[in-house]
Protein backbone atom coordinates (compact mmCIF):
# COMPACT_ATOMS: atom_id res chain seq x y z
CA UNK A 1 0.00 0.00 0.00
CA UNK A 2 2.95 2.35 0.63
CA UNK A 3 4.05 2.23 -3.03
CA UNK A 4 0.48 2.90 -4.19
CA UNK A 5 0.11 5.79 -1.76
CA UNK A 6 3.40 7.28 -2.96
CA UNK A 7 2.31 6.97 -6.59
CA UNK A 8 -1.03 8.66 -5.87
CA UNK A 9 0.70 11.45 -3.95
CA UNK A 10 3.14 12.05 -6.82
CA UNK A 11 0.24 12.18 -9.29
CA UNK A 12 -1.20 15.19 -7.47
CA UNK A 13 2.17 16.90 -7.16
CA UNK A 14 3.24 16.34 -10.78
CA UNK A 15 2.70 19.16 -13.23
CA UNK A 16 1.48 18.87 -16.78
CA UNK A 17 4.30 18.37 -19.34
CA UNK A 18 4.91 21.13 -21.84
CA UNK A 19 4.61 18.63 -24.72
CA UNK A 20 2.31 15.70 -23.96
CA UNK A 21 3.27 12.30 -25.36
CA UNK A 22 0.86 11.12 -28.05
CA UNK A 23 0.82 7.94 -30.10
CA UNK A 24 1.65 8.39 -33.78
CA UNK A 25 -1.28 6.07 -34.56
CA UNK A 26 -3.88 7.71 -32.31
CA UNK A 27 -5.98 8.91 -35.28
CA UNK A 28 -7.21 5.34 -35.88
CA UNK A 29 -9.13 5.30 -32.62
CA UNK A 30 -7.18 3.32 -30.06
CA UNK A 31 -8.60 0.46 -27.97
CA UNK A 32 -11.96 0.10 -29.75
CA UNK A 33 -11.76 -3.42 -31.23
CA UNK A 34 -12.80 -6.44 -29.15
CA UNK A 35 -11.08 -9.82 -29.22
CA UNK A 36 -14.06 -11.39 -31.01
CA UNK A 37 -13.98 -8.76 -33.76
CA UNK A 38 -10.22 -9.21 -34.17
CA UNK A 39 -10.68 -12.97 -34.46
CA UNK A 40 -13.28 -12.33 -37.16
CA UNK A 41 -10.81 -10.24 -39.14
CA UNK A 42 -8.07 -12.84 -38.80
CA UNK A 43 -10.20 -15.90 -39.58
CA UNK A 44 -12.07 -14.26 -42.45
CA UNK A 45 -8.85 -13.46 -44.30
CA UNK A 46 -8.12 -17.18 -44.64
CA UNK A 47 -11.62 -17.85 -46.12
CA UNK A 48 -11.91 -21.14 -44.18
CA UNK A 49 -15.31 -22.13 -45.59
CA UNK A 50 -14.11 -21.80 -49.18
CA UNK A 51 -10.78 -23.45 -48.39
CA UNK A 52 -12.55 -26.43 -46.81
CA UNK A 53 -14.10 -27.05 -50.23
CA UNK A 54 -11.12 -26.25 -52.46
CA UNK A 55 -8.56 -28.36 -50.58
CA UNK A 56 -10.53 -31.63 -51.01
CA UNK A 57 -11.12 -30.71 -54.67
CA UNK A 58 -7.36 -30.19 -55.12
CA UNK A 59 -6.60 -33.53 -53.48
CA UNK A 60 -9.13 -35.38 -55.64
CA UNK A 61 -8.19 -33.73 -58.93
CA UNK A 62 -4.52 -34.55 -58.28
CA UNK A 63 -5.36 -38.07 -57.07
CA UNK A 64 -3.34 -37.56 -53.88
CA UNK A 65 -5.50 -38.37 -50.87
CA UNK A 66 -3.20 -39.69 -48.14
CA UNK A 67 -0.18 -37.61 -49.32
CA UNK A 68 -2.49 -34.59 -49.44
CA UNK A 69 -3.66 -35.20 -45.86
CA UNK A 70 -0.07 -35.45 -44.62
CA UNK A 71 0.95 -32.35 -46.60
CA UNK A 72 -1.83 -30.26 -45.06
CA UNK A 73 -0.78 -31.38 -41.57
CA UNK A 74 2.82 -30.34 -42.30
CA UNK A 75 1.66 -27.00 -43.75
CA UNK A 76 -0.30 -26.32 -40.57
CA UNK A 77 2.79 -26.97 -38.46
CA UNK A 78 4.96 -24.66 -40.60
CA UNK A 79 2.45 -21.81 -40.49
CA UNK A 80 2.11 -22.27 -36.72
CA UNK A 81 5.88 -21.82 -36.45
CA UNK A 82 5.55 -18.58 -38.42
CA UNK A 83 2.82 -17.54 -35.99
CA UNK A 84 5.23 -18.22 -33.10
CA UNK A 85 7.77 -15.89 -34.71
CA UNK A 86 5.13 -13.19 -35.14
CA UNK A 87 4.06 -13.57 -31.53
CA UNK A 88 7.53 -12.50 -30.38
CA UNK A 89 6.81 -9.13 -31.95
CA UNK A 90 3.13 -8.83 -31.02
CA UNK A 91 3.99 -9.33 -27.32
CA UNK A 92 6.19 -6.24 -27.48
CA UNK A 93 4.84 -4.00 -30.27
CA UNK A 94 1.43 -2.73 -31.33
CA UNK A 95 1.75 -1.56 -34.93
CA UNK A 96 -0.61 -0.80 -37.82
CA UNK A 97 2.14 -1.86 -40.23
CA UNK A 98 2.07 -5.49 -39.12
CA UNK A 99 4.85 -7.61 -40.62
CA UNK A 100 6.35 -4.59 -42.37
CA UNK A 101 6.93 -2.85 -39.02
CA UNK A 102 8.17 -6.02 -37.33
CA UNK A 103 10.78 -6.66 -40.01
CA UNK A 104 12.02 -3.08 -39.66
CA UNK A 105 12.81 -3.67 -35.98
CA UNK A 106 14.47 -7.00 -36.67
CA UNK A 107 16.25 -6.57 -39.99
CA UNK A 108 16.29 -2.84 -40.79
CA UNK A 109 14.47 -0.50 -43.20
CA UNK A 110 15.67 -2.11 -46.44
CA UNK A 111 14.26 -5.51 -45.47
CA UNK A 112 11.11 -3.80 -44.16
CA UNK A 113 10.45 -2.14 -47.52
CA UNK A 114 10.98 -5.49 -49.24
CA UNK A 115 8.48 -7.10 -46.87
CA UNK A 116 6.11 -4.19 -47.44
CA UNK A 117 6.19 -4.80 -51.19
CA UNK A 118 5.52 -8.50 -50.63
CA UNK A 119 2.63 -7.81 -48.26
CA UNK A 120 1.01 -5.32 -50.64
CA UNK A 121 1.24 -7.82 -53.50
CA UNK A 122 -0.14 -10.56 -51.28
CA UNK A 123 -3.08 -8.68 -49.79
CA UNK A 124 -4.15 -6.75 -52.89
CA UNK A 125 -3.68 -9.83 -55.08
CA UNK A 126 -5.49 -12.10 -52.65
CA UNK A 127 -8.34 -9.60 -52.31
CA UNK A 128 -8.71 -9.40 -56.10
CA UNK A 129 -8.68 -13.20 -56.42
CA UNK A 130 -11.28 -13.72 -53.72
CA UNK A 131 -13.47 -10.89 -55.01
CA UNK A 132 -13.44 -12.50 -58.45
CA UNK A 133 -14.27 -15.96 -57.12
CA UNK A 134 -16.91 -14.58 -54.76
CA UNK A 135 -18.57 -12.64 -57.54
CA UNK A 136 -18.48 -15.69 -59.82
CA UNK A 137 -20.15 -17.78 -57.15
CA UNK A 138 -22.71 -15.02 -56.61
CA UNK A 139 -23.53 -15.14 -60.32
CA UNK A 140 -23.83 -18.94 -60.13
CA UNK A 141 -26.15 -18.54 -57.14
CA UNK A 142 -28.27 -16.08 -59.11
CA UNK A 143 -28.44 -18.56 -61.99
CA UNK A 144 -29.67 -21.27 -59.59
CA UNK A 145 -32.44 -18.87 -58.59
CA UNK A 146 -33.38 -18.28 -62.22
CA UNK A 147 -31.56 -14.95 -62.67
CA UNK A 148 -29.09 -14.95 -65.56
CA UNK A 149 -26.55 -12.14 -65.90
CA UNK A 150 -24.62 -11.68 -69.15
CA UNK A 151 -22.39 -9.19 -70.94
CA UNK A 152 -22.01 -5.80 -69.30
CA UNK A 153 -24.23 -6.96 -66.46
CA UNK A 154 -21.37 -9.06 -65.11
CA UNK A 155 -19.13 -6.00 -64.87
CA UNK A 156 -21.94 -4.10 -63.17
CA UNK A 157 -22.26 -6.87 -60.57
CA UNK A 158 -18.52 -6.70 -59.83
CA UNK A 159 -18.59 -2.93 -59.44
CA UNK A 160 -21.64 -3.12 -57.18
CA UNK A 161 -19.90 -5.70 -54.97
CA UNK A 162 -16.72 -3.58 -54.85
CA UNK A 163 -18.72 -0.50 -53.81
CA UNK A 164 -20.52 -2.53 -51.14
CA UNK A 165 -17.22 -3.88 -49.78
CA UNK A 166 -15.71 -0.39 -49.68
CA UNK A 167 -18.77 1.07 -47.94
CA UNK A 168 -18.72 -1.62 -45.24
CA UNK A 169 -15.00 -1.08 -44.59
CA UNK A 170 -15.32 2.70 -44.40
CA UNK A 171 -18.25 2.22 -42.01
CA UNK A 172 -15.85 0.89 -39.39
CA UNK A 173 -13.62 -2.04 -38.50
CA UNK A 174 -15.84 -3.40 -35.71
CA UNK A 175 -18.95 -3.59 -37.87
CA UNK A 176 -17.08 -5.26 -40.73
CA UNK A 177 -15.22 -7.80 -38.58
CA UNK A 178 -18.22 -8.96 -36.56
CA UNK A 179 -20.42 -9.24 -39.66
CA UNK A 180 -17.73 -11.30 -41.41
CA UNK A 181 -17.30 -13.62 -38.42
CA UNK A 182 -21.05 -14.28 -38.12
CA UNK A 183 -21.44 -15.14 -41.81
CA UNK A 184 -18.29 -17.28 -41.84
CA UNK A 185 -19.45 -19.24 -38.81
CA UNK A 186 -22.74 -20.09 -40.53
CA UNK A 187 -20.93 -21.18 -43.70
CA UNK A 188 -18.50 -23.37 -41.76
CA UNK A 189 -21.30 -25.03 -39.81
CA UNK A 190 -23.13 -25.89 -43.04
CA UNK A 191 -20.04 -27.33 -44.78
CA UNK A 192 -18.93 -29.34 -41.75
CA UNK A 193 -22.45 -30.75 -41.44
CA UNK A 194 -22.46 -31.76 -45.11
CA UNK A 195 -19.14 -33.54 -44.72
CA UNK A 196 -20.32 -35.46 -41.68
CA UNK A 197 -23.38 -36.87 -43.47
CA UNK A 198 -21.88 -37.01 -46.97
CA UNK A 199 -21.73 -39.91 -49.38
CA UNK A 200 -18.97 -40.82 -51.86
CA UNK A 201 -17.98 -38.37 -54.56
CA UNK A 202 -18.63 -38.78 -58.25
CA UNK A 203 -15.40 -40.12 -59.80
CA UNK A 204 -13.13 -37.26 -60.82
CA UNK A 205 -10.70 -37.55 -63.70
CA UNK A 206 -7.26 -36.49 -62.41
CA UNK A 207 -5.74 -33.52 -64.18
CA UNK A 208 -2.33 -33.44 -65.81
CA UNK A 209 -0.80 -30.76 -63.60
CA UNK A 210 2.20 -28.57 -64.37
CA UNK A 211 3.46 -29.11 -60.81
CA UNK A 212 3.69 -32.29 -58.72
CA UNK A 213 0.60 -33.16 -56.69
CA UNK A 214 2.23 -32.70 -53.28
CA UNK A 215 3.62 -29.29 -54.29
CA UNK A 216 0.24 -28.16 -55.61
CA UNK A 217 -1.47 -29.19 -52.36
CA UNK A 218 1.29 -27.62 -50.25
CA UNK A 219 0.94 -24.29 -52.07
CA UNK A 220 -2.85 -24.41 -51.76
CA UNK A 221 -2.66 -25.24 -48.05
CA UNK A 222 -0.08 -22.53 -47.26
CA UNK A 223 -2.10 -19.95 -49.14
CA UNK A 224 -5.31 -21.09 -47.44
CA UNK A 225 -3.72 -20.68 -43.99
CA UNK A 226 -2.19 -17.33 -44.90
CA UNK A 227 -4.00 -14.27 -43.66
CA UNK A 228 -3.98 -15.09 -39.95
CA UNK A 229 -1.34 -12.35 -39.62
CA UNK A 230 -3.88 -9.71 -40.70
CA UNK A 231 -4.75 -9.34 -37.00
CA UNK A 232 -1.40 -7.64 -36.45
CA UNK A 233 -2.41 -4.68 -38.64
CA UNK A 234 -5.22 -3.78 -36.20
CA UNK A 235 -3.26 -3.91 -32.95
CA UNK A 236 -3.50 -0.15 -32.20
CA UNK A 237 -7.28 -0.37 -32.57
CA UNK A 238 -7.57 -3.40 -30.26
CA UNK A 239 -8.23 -3.49 -26.55
CA UNK A 240 -5.24 -4.96 -24.69
CA UNK A 241 -3.37 -5.32 -28.00
CA UNK A 242 -0.23 -7.04 -26.71
CA UNK A 243 -2.34 -9.85 -25.26
CA UNK A 244 -5.30 -10.04 -27.65
CA UNK A 245 -3.32 -9.86 -30.89
CA UNK A 246 -0.83 -12.45 -29.68
CA UNK A 247 -3.60 -14.90 -28.79
CA UNK A 248 -5.32 -14.34 -32.13
CA UNK A 249 -2.11 -14.80 -34.11
CA UNK A 250 -1.29 -18.05 -32.30
CA UNK A 251 -4.77 -19.60 -32.32
CA UNK A 252 -6.02 -18.69 -35.80
CA UNK A 253 -3.64 -21.00 -37.75
CA UNK A 254 -4.32 -23.78 -35.25
CA UNK A 255 -8.09 -23.36 -35.57
CA UNK A 256 -8.09 -23.02 -39.37
CA UNK A 257 -5.50 -25.77 -39.72
CA UNK A 258 -7.73 -28.12 -37.73
CA UNK A 259 -10.63 -27.31 -40.06
CA UNK A 260 -8.50 -27.96 -43.14
CA UNK A 261 -7.16 -31.22 -41.72
CA UNK A 262 -10.74 -32.29 -41.07
CA UNK A 263 -11.66 -31.40 -44.67
CA UNK A 264 -8.69 -33.36 -46.02
CA UNK A 265 -9.65 -36.33 -43.82
CA UNK A 266 -13.18 -36.09 -45.23
CA UNK A 267 -11.74 -36.23 -48.76
CA UNK A 268 -9.51 -39.20 -47.88
CA UNK A 269 -12.36 -41.11 -46.20
CA UNK A 270 -14.94 -40.28 -48.89
CA UNK A 271 -17.04 -38.01 -46.67
CA UNK A 272 -16.49 -34.91 -48.82
CA UNK A 273 -18.52 -36.36 -51.67
CA UNK A 274 -21.61 -34.20 -51.42
CA UNK A 275 -19.62 -30.98 -51.05
CA UNK A 276 -17.31 -31.81 -53.95
CA UNK A 277 -20.17 -32.93 -56.20
CA UNK A 278 -22.22 -29.84 -55.44
CA UNK A 279 -19.24 -27.54 -56.04
CA UNK A 280 -18.03 -29.14 -59.28
CA UNK A 281 -21.25 -30.38 -60.85
CA UNK A 282 -24.15 -28.62 -59.12
CA UNK A 283 -27.40 -30.54 -59.25
CA UNK A 284 -25.96 -32.67 -62.08
CA UNK A 285 -23.69 -34.34 -59.49
CA UNK A 286 -26.64 -35.65 -57.52
CA UNK A 287 -26.84 -32.88 -54.94
CA UNK A 288 -30.22 -31.32 -54.18
CA UNK A 289 -31.01 -27.82 -55.38
CA UNK A 290 -31.25 -26.51 -51.81
CA UNK A 291 -27.80 -27.93 -50.98
CA UNK A 292 -26.27 -26.29 -54.07
CA UNK A 293 -27.91 -22.95 -53.29
CA UNK A 294 -26.77 -23.00 -49.65
CA UNK A 295 -23.25 -24.05 -50.66
CA UNK A 296 -23.01 -21.26 -53.24
CA UNK A 297 -24.30 -18.76 -50.70
CA UNK A 298 -21.73 -19.90 -48.13
CA UNK A 299 -18.86 -19.79 -50.62
CA UNK A 300 -19.92 -16.34 -51.84
CA UNK A 301 -19.90 -14.97 -48.31
CA UNK A 302 -16.57 -16.67 -47.51
CA UNK A 303 -14.83 -15.37 -50.65
CA UNK A 304 -16.17 -11.84 -50.29
CA UNK A 305 -15.45 -11.82 -46.56
CA UNK A 306 -11.84 -12.72 -47.33
CA UNK A 307 -11.65 -9.99 -49.97
CA UNK A 308 -13.04 -7.49 -47.49
CA UNK A 309 -10.62 -8.55 -44.74
CA UNK A 310 -7.60 -8.48 -47.09
CA UNK A 311 -8.52 -5.01 -48.38
CA UNK A 312 -8.92 -3.86 -44.79
CA UNK A 313 -5.45 -5.12 -43.83
CA UNK A 314 -3.87 -3.57 -46.92
CA UNK A 315 -5.37 -0.20 -46.02
CA UNK A 316 -3.70 -0.29 -42.58
CA UNK A 317 -0.35 -1.11 -44.15
CA UNK A 318 -0.72 1.79 -46.59
CA UNK A 319 -1.81 4.06 -43.74
CA UNK A 320 1.22 3.14 -41.62
CA UNK A 321 3.60 3.79 -44.52
CA UNK A 322 1.92 7.15 -45.08
CA UNK A 323 2.36 8.15 -41.42
CA UNK A 324 6.07 7.41 -41.77
CA UNK A 325 6.36 9.36 -45.02
CA UNK A 326 7.25 6.28 -47.03
CA UNK A 327 4.08 6.82 -49.08
CA UNK A 328 2.34 10.15 -49.78
CA UNK A 329 0.75 11.71 -46.69
CA UNK A 330 -2.67 11.76 -48.31
CA UNK A 331 -3.05 8.04 -47.57
CA UNK A 332 -2.84 8.84 -43.86
CA UNK A 333 -6.12 10.77 -43.75
CA UNK A 334 -8.58 9.34 -41.24
CA UNK A 335 -12.27 10.12 -40.88
CA UNK A 336 -13.02 12.15 -37.76
CA UNK A 337 -16.19 10.23 -36.87
CA UNK A 338 -15.63 6.66 -38.08
CA UNK A 339 -11.86 6.63 -37.46
CA UNK A 340 -11.09 4.69 -40.64
CA UNK A 341 -8.32 5.55 -43.15
CA UNK A 342 -10.85 6.24 -45.89
CA UNK A 343 -8.36 7.36 -48.53
CA UNK A 344 -6.24 4.22 -48.12
CA UNK A 345 -9.42 2.11 -48.10
CA UNK A 346 -10.76 3.69 -51.29
CA UNK A 347 -7.44 3.19 -53.09
CA UNK A 348 -7.11 -0.41 -51.84
CA UNK A 349 -10.67 -1.33 -52.76
CA UNK A 350 -10.35 0.37 -56.13
CA UNK A 351 -7.18 -1.56 -56.91
CA UNK A 352 -8.87 -4.80 -55.90
CA UNK A 353 -11.92 -4.04 -58.05
CA UNK A 354 -9.67 -3.28 -61.04
CA UNK A 355 -7.94 -6.63 -60.55
CA UNK A 356 -11.27 -8.44 -60.38
CA UNK A 357 -12.46 -6.78 -63.59
CA UNK A 358 -9.21 -7.80 -65.28
CA UNK A 359 -9.90 -11.42 -64.36
CA UNK A 360 -13.39 -11.02 -65.78
CA UNK A 361 -11.90 -9.79 -69.05
CA UNK A 362 -9.48 -12.74 -69.04
CA UNK A 363 -12.36 -15.09 -68.22
CA UNK A 364 -10.50 -16.55 -65.28
CA UNK A 365 -7.45 -16.21 -63.04
CA UNK A 366 -4.19 -17.19 -64.77
CA UNK A 367 -2.04 -19.61 -62.80
CA UNK A 368 0.82 -17.11 -63.10
CA UNK A 369 -1.14 -14.64 -60.96
CA UNK A 370 -1.57 -17.22 -58.21
CA UNK A 371 2.13 -18.00 -58.36
CA UNK A 372 2.99 -14.30 -58.02
CA UNK A 373 0.82 -13.89 -54.92
CA UNK A 374 2.05 -17.10 -53.30
CA UNK A 375 5.69 -16.25 -53.96
CA UNK A 376 5.30 -12.78 -52.43
CA UNK A 377 3.65 -14.33 -49.38
CA UNK A 378 6.38 -16.95 -48.88
CA UNK A 379 9.13 -14.33 -49.21
CA UNK A 380 7.44 -12.08 -46.63
CA UNK A 381 7.10 -14.98 -44.20
CA UNK A 382 10.77 -15.84 -44.63
CA UNK A 383 11.75 -12.23 -43.91
CA UNK A 384 9.67 -12.00 -40.74
CA UNK A 385 10.96 -15.36 -39.45
CA UNK A 386 14.57 -14.26 -39.92
CA UNK A 387 13.80 -10.81 -38.47
CA UNK A 388 12.28 -12.38 -35.35
CA UNK A 389 15.46 -14.36 -34.63
CA UNK A 390 17.66 -11.28 -35.18
CA UNK A 391 15.38 -9.09 -33.08
CA UNK A 392 15.36 -11.48 -30.13
CA UNK A 393 19.12 -12.01 -30.36
CA UNK A 394 19.72 -8.26 -30.28
CA UNK A 395 17.66 -7.75 -27.12
CA UNK A 396 19.22 -10.90 -25.59
CA UNK A 397 15.94 -12.83 -25.32
CA UNK A 398 16.45 -15.52 -27.97
CA UNK A 399 15.52 -19.03 -26.81
CA UNK A 400 16.20 -22.38 -28.46
CA UNK A 401 12.52 -22.64 -29.40
CA UNK A 402 12.61 -19.23 -31.10
CA UNK A 403 15.73 -20.14 -33.06
CA UNK A 404 14.20 -23.49 -34.05
CA UNK A 405 10.87 -21.95 -35.12
CA UNK A 406 12.47 -19.21 -37.21
CA UNK A 407 15.07 -21.46 -38.80
CA UNK A 408 12.70 -24.33 -39.57
CA UNK A 409 9.89 -22.17 -40.98
CA UNK A 410 12.15 -20.06 -43.18
CA UNK A 411 14.03 -23.13 -44.43
CA UNK A 412 10.86 -25.04 -45.34
CA UNK A 413 9.44 -22.05 -47.21
CA UNK A 414 12.73 -21.55 -49.05
CA UNK A 415 12.66 -25.23 -50.06
CA UNK A 416 9.07 -24.88 -51.32
CA UNK A 417 10.06 -21.87 -53.43
CA UNK A 418 13.07 -23.77 -54.78
CA UNK A 419 10.93 -26.83 -55.56
CA UNK A 420 8.40 -24.61 -57.33
CA UNK A 421 11.16 -22.97 -59.37
CA UNK A 422 12.62 -26.31 -60.49
CA UNK A 423 9.18 -27.71 -61.29
CA UNK A 424 8.16 -24.66 -63.33
CA UNK A 425 11.51 -24.51 -65.11
CA UNK A 426 10.84 -27.94 -66.57
CA UNK A 427 7.88 -26.40 -68.38
CA UNK A 428 9.75 -23.26 -69.40
CA UNK A 429 8.11 -21.10 -66.68
CA UNK A 430 10.24 -18.96 -64.33
CA UNK A 431 7.60 -16.87 -62.58
CA UNK A 432 8.60 -17.79 -59.01
CA UNK A 433 12.30 -16.80 -59.24
CA UNK A 434 11.44 -13.74 -61.32
CA UNK A 435 8.94 -12.66 -58.65
CA UNK A 436 11.48 -13.15 -55.85
CA UNK A 437 14.00 -11.02 -57.73
CA UNK A 438 11.31 -8.42 -58.53
CA UNK A 439 10.27 -8.05 -54.88
CA UNK A 440 13.88 -7.84 -53.67
CA UNK A 441 14.73 -5.34 -56.39
CA UNK A 442 11.64 -3.23 -55.69
CA UNK A 443 12.55 -3.06 -52.00
CA UNK A 444 16.15 -2.09 -52.78
CA UNK A 445 15.14 0.60 -55.29
CA UNK A 446 12.52 1.99 -52.91
CA UNK A 447 15.15 2.18 -50.16
CA UNK A 448 17.63 3.91 -52.46
CA UNK A 449 15.03 6.46 -53.56
CA UNK A 450 14.03 7.29 -49.99
CA UNK A 451 17.65 7.55 -48.88
CA UNK A 452 18.28 10.21 -51.52
CA UNK A 453 14.93 12.04 -51.64
CA UNK A 454 13.41 11.53 -48.17
CA UNK A 455 16.05 10.30 -45.70
CA UNK A 456 13.87 11.35 -42.76
CA UNK A 457 11.27 8.74 -43.75
CA UNK A 458 13.84 5.96 -43.41
CA UNK A 459 14.45 7.06 -39.82
CA UNK A 460 10.69 7.02 -39.22
CA UNK A 461 10.15 3.46 -40.46
CA UNK A 462 8.95 1.21 -37.66
CA UNK A 463 6.28 3.45 -36.11
CA UNK A 464 4.16 1.69 -33.50
CA UNK A 465 1.51 2.59 -30.95
CA UNK A 466 3.32 4.06 -27.94
CA UNK A 467 1.88 5.01 -24.52
CA UNK A 468 0.46 8.50 -24.26
CA UNK A 469 0.67 10.86 -21.29
CA UNK A 470 -2.98 10.07 -20.52
CA UNK A 471 -2.14 6.35 -20.28
CA UNK A 472 0.31 6.86 -17.41
CA UNK A 473 -0.42 8.02 -13.87
CA UNK A 474 0.96 11.58 -13.56
CA UNK A 475 4.44 11.53 -12.09
CA UNK A 476 4.86 7.77 -12.62
CA UNK A 477 6.43 7.90 -16.08
CA UNK A 478 9.65 9.34 -17.44
CA UNK A 479 9.16 11.07 -20.80
CA UNK A 480 11.89 12.25 -23.15
CA UNK A 481 12.46 13.07 -26.81
CA UNK A 482 12.96 9.89 -28.81
CA UNK A 483 14.92 9.31 -32.04
CA UNK A 484 12.03 10.70 -34.12
CA UNK A 485 11.88 13.97 -32.22
CA UNK A 486 8.63 13.16 -30.39
CA UNK A 487 7.94 12.98 -26.66
CA UNK A 488 7.68 9.33 -25.60
CA UNK A 489 7.65 7.20 -22.46
CA UNK A 490 11.19 5.94 -21.81
CA UNK A 491 10.95 4.65 -18.23
CA UNK A 492 9.07 4.57 -14.94
CA UNK A 493 9.73 6.07 -11.53
CA UNK A 494 10.06 3.88 -8.49
CA UNK A 495 8.84 4.70 -5.03
CA UNK A 496 10.89 7.53 -3.57
CA UNK A 497 11.42 9.24 -6.92
CA UNK A 498 14.19 7.02 -8.24
CA UNK A 499 14.14 6.35 -11.95
CA UNK A 500 13.99 2.69 -12.91
CA UNK A 501 16.08 3.18 -16.01
CA UNK A 502 15.19 2.80 -19.63
CA UNK A 503 13.28 -0.19 -20.82
CA UNK A 504 15.12 -2.69 -22.99
CA UNK A 505 13.00 -1.72 -25.98
CA UNK A 506 11.32 1.65 -25.62
CA UNK A 507 9.33 3.83 -28.03
CA UNK A 508 11.47 5.04 -30.87
CA UNK A 509 14.44 2.86 -29.94
CA UNK A 510 15.88 0.24 -32.23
Amino acid sequence: MTALADAVARSFAAGEPERPAVSPLRALGRRQLSGVALLGQSVATTAPAASMVLLPVTMLTHDALLPGLVTIVVATVVVTLIAHCLAQFTRRLSAAGGLYTFVSHGAGPRAALTCGVGMLVKYLGSAALTMYHGSQTALALAAQLGITVRGWGIGAVYLAIAVLVGAVLVRGVRFAAIAILAVEACSLSFIIGLMLVSGPAVPITPVAPNVPAVLAIALSALFALAGFESATFFAPETRRPLVTVTRTVLWTPILCGALFIFASWAAWSGRAGTVVNAYLHGTAGGAGLLVVILLDAGLTCSWLGSSMASSNAASRLVYSMSVEGVLPRVFGRVGARLRTPHVALIVSTGTVAAGGLLFVALDGVPMSVKTVVRTALALSYILVAVAAVRFLARIDELSHLDRYAGGTASSVLAVVLGYLTVSDARHGVLIAPVMVVAVLLAGALWYRYLRRAHPESLRAIGVFDSPESADVLPGAGVFAVNARGAIALVGVRRSGGNQAGRRRFGPGER
